[in-house]
């Protein structure tokens, strides 16, 4: 078994990666079967973008915080851990966006697609829904489209749903609506395109981000599920995914 370690540079990350790298040995994540990533879940959502391309399943142990993605640190037993590990595939969100330049920058959301005012002045935003206008203006602080796996994150943070895997749909939340007042959003089928459109960019800009990649001053974000594009994740067998999704919906604080 060809194992790749990648750790954020923390002491205790990397001393846990050097103690597995002793114990399992180690290879470059291209010659790799697995790639196990040390850190939290934002290191694991770096990760999964820093190897798209090779599509290598990526098995996370915890070293931050939360740790939804992710998966217990332990020494001992990784290559059982790794052979009888959940594969779960997720279907990330593309989104693009354009400048009142004409620029555009396309990138990948395996969590989220959140769009925000830049200054003190509430965005007005127009949302479309496979070509016809669902809401002429909301005004708000921004909006989150997410993933099921990025639904208990930033989105659940802002009053959104929280999404079982496999539900084939996208989550639309609004943050802080003043105007339909409280409007908190709804729920998307996962092949719907989406275009939020800046109506008063000149005056509310906006920011956009899918994950950690940023646009600014973006008049127009068109976003839809990917087409074929799905990124592997391992998580322990006796801890799946599911089970954590359902302890986050019914948690009592």
């Amino acid at each position: 078994m060809k194992i790749s370690f990648v750790a954020f540079p923390l002491d205790k990350n990397l001393k846990a990666k050097e103690e597995l790298e002793k114990k399992y040995g180690s290879v470059e994540p291209e010659n790799a079967d697995y790639i196990v990533a040390l850190g939290g879940d934002g290191f694991i959502l770096k990760t999964l973008h820093d190897y798209l391309k090779i599509k290598k399943p990526v098995f996370g142990m915890n070293f931050g915080s939360v740790g939804f993605l992710m998966n217990d640190y332990n020494l001992e037993g990784l290559e059982e851990r790794l052979i009888n590990a959940q594969l779960t595939n997720l279907k990330p969100l593309v989104m693009k966006t354009l400048t009142p330049t004409g620029k555009e920058i396309k990138a990948i959301a395996i969590n989220e697609v959140s769009i925000r005012r830049e200054k003190y002045q509430a965005a007005k935003l127009q949302i479309v829904v496979d070509g016809e206008v669902r809401m002429e203006e909301l005004v708000c602080d921004g909006v989150i489209l997410s993933t099921s796996a990025g639904s208990t994150g930033y989105n659940y943070s802002a009053s959104g749903p929280i999404i079982p895997l496999g539900s084939n749909v996208i989550a639309l939340t609004a943050v802080s609506a003043y105007q339909p007042r409280h409007w908190k959003g709804g729920l998307l089928k996962d092949n719907a395109k989406i275009k939020i459109s800046n109506t008063n960019p000149s005056k509310r800009p906006i920011v956009a981000h899918a994950d950690h990649i940023e646009a600014k001053d973006v008049i127009s974000v068109e976003v839809e599920m990917s087409n074929g594009l799905e990124i592997p994740l391992l998580f322990d067998s006796d801890h799946k995914i599911e089970d954590r999704v359902y302890r986050e919906m019914f948690k009592s604080n």
